[in-house]
């Protein structure tokens, strides 16, 4: 069957958090580039709440939290897909899933990744459009830990809120003597004991004699020829990806993946881990058209893959990451500080007096949006537009989108994606074009 020409547009992590006006500066190129397209996704990472919900206990690194209105200023952009499985989705526990969820419901976005059960949270989603339609498939690799995977509904039991999550399967591979020693270390240390009883108990599967855990710990250590950490894709989890696919095909004319990664594969935040790779390209391998990832709050590279793009990381679309009115207790505990300090304490204290994170590193406050088009379900045209978010603002003032051509932002990105074989020209108006 002969797919129709569609057109798409993709932009990374949306930080929103003030109710800024909708003809804010750089808004209207924008929105004027965004409009070009007739899917138009975008990442939302906060909880969209007016008050009420408990903060969790476990978090994204901050507890995150918009007026739901904020959804008003990404749809006047264009905008009209969205995902918001991230590490931020459980900032504000149960409640949050559920306001947010009734907020993007009401909103009319196109959205998934989230749900009152994994049936729902990993179902894809569609678009309309006058040309055809669009499935929308959203898992993430990042969580704020275990308790914020949506749970499978029984022939008894109603399932559990949450993410579609990606799992990995890691382990650290350590030449043999090396491993003798972590072998010796676990068994002499007393660390495993409780482990050891539970496994004797039932409790917990037999370990094999050729790896080495520690505690609680799930991080294997196994003997081999190298020291290397390696990580892979969770079976069970691609197995439920494969499915969404498979019945996104039979029902939309394209199929886009989102996915949500803060892990990285080496010592650099740019680059990809394995398991991101493998995710990506087994996901166009089961039939998706682009996978659209973000998730580390600066770029990463651009692939090709059979015909297919894949977006490593956008990097970020709005970055408020100071605005915030309020944030739990547990926030300020971690600094050394209380509610009854000025919250902005808190982020001195945080960034060491503002000489680290992310609103100190420019990379975090630069991002492309690319907008391209696809036929008979391959790439024929792709265009990315640079934006910066205004490093050079004061800080209370940062994180808003704005075109930006003189800062080699495409230059760098290109720079990064040739080592996937992506290359990419610069027109005189500063917008990057892929070389098909």
């Amino acid at each position: 069957m002969k797919l129709p020409k569609m057109t798409f547009a993709a932009a990374g992590d949306a930080v929103i958090q003030r109710l800024i006006p909708t003809d804010f500066i750089g808004a209207e190129e924008i929105r004027k580039f965004v409009h070009k397209a007739d899917a138009r996704f975008f990442n939302m990472e906060t909880v969209l709440h007016r008050g009420g919900p408990w903060g969790n206990q476990f978090n994204g690194g901050s507890f995150h939290r918009s007026d739901p209105k904020v959804l008003d200023i990404l749809k006047d952009l264009g905008f009209n897909m969205t995902a918001f499985a991230n590490n931020h989705t459980f900032d504000y526990g149960y409640g949050g899933v559920e306001s947010t969820l009734v907020a993007l419901e009401e909103s009319g976005l196109v959205h998934t990744g989230v749900g009152r059960n994994m049936d729902e949270a990993a179902a894809p989603v569609y678009l309309e459009t006058k040309v055809g339609r669009v499935a929308l498939i959203a898992m993430t690799a990042s969580y704020c830990n275990e308790a914020a995977i949506a749970g499978q509904q029984s022939r008894r039991v109603v399932g559990r809120p949450g993410v579609n999550a990606l799992r990995q399967d890691e382990w650290v591979e350590v030449p043999a003597a090396h491993f003798e020693v972590l072998k010796d270390i676990a068994d002499n240390s007393g660390i495993n004991a409780a482990a050891a009883i539970s496994r004797a108990e039932g409790y917990l599967p037999l370990q094999e004699k050729s790896e080495v855990t520690f505690g609680a710990q799930k991080l294997k250590f196994i003997p081999g020829e190298k020291l290397q950490y390696h990580t892979k894709c969770n079976a069970e989890d691609l197995q439920r990806l494969e499915k969404a696919i498979y019945q996104a095909k039979s029902q939309a004319d394209y199929v886009l993946i989102s996915i949500h990664s803060h892990q990285v594969g080496g010592t650099e935040k740019e680059s990809v881990p394995a398991f991101l790779e493998e995710f990506a390209h087994k996901a166009i391998d089961m039939g998706a058209h682009a996978v659209i990832g973000h998730g580390p709050h600066l770029l990463r590279p651009m692939e090709i893959y059979d015909g297919k793009p894949i977006f490593y990381s956008l990097g970020d679309f709005f970055l408020h990451n100071e605005s915030f009115d309020y944030h739990a207790e547990e926030f300020y505990s971690k600094h050394g500080l209380t509610s009854d300090d000025p919250l902005c304490e808190v982020y001195r204290k945080r960034s060491r007096n503002y000489t680290c994170g992310l609103l100190t590193d420019r990379r975090m406050l630069e991002a492309v949006i690319p907008y391209f088009e696809m036929e008979n379900g391959k790439l024929t045209h792709m265009e990315l537009l640079p934006i910066e978010l205004g490093f050079d603002e004061p800080r209370y003032r940062t994180g808003d989108p704005r075109v930006c051509t003189d800062r080699g932002i495409i230059e760098r990105y290109a720079q990064m994606s040739e080592a996937y074989g992506t290359k990419i020209k610069i027109n005189t108006d500063g917008i990057g074009i892929v070389q098909l």
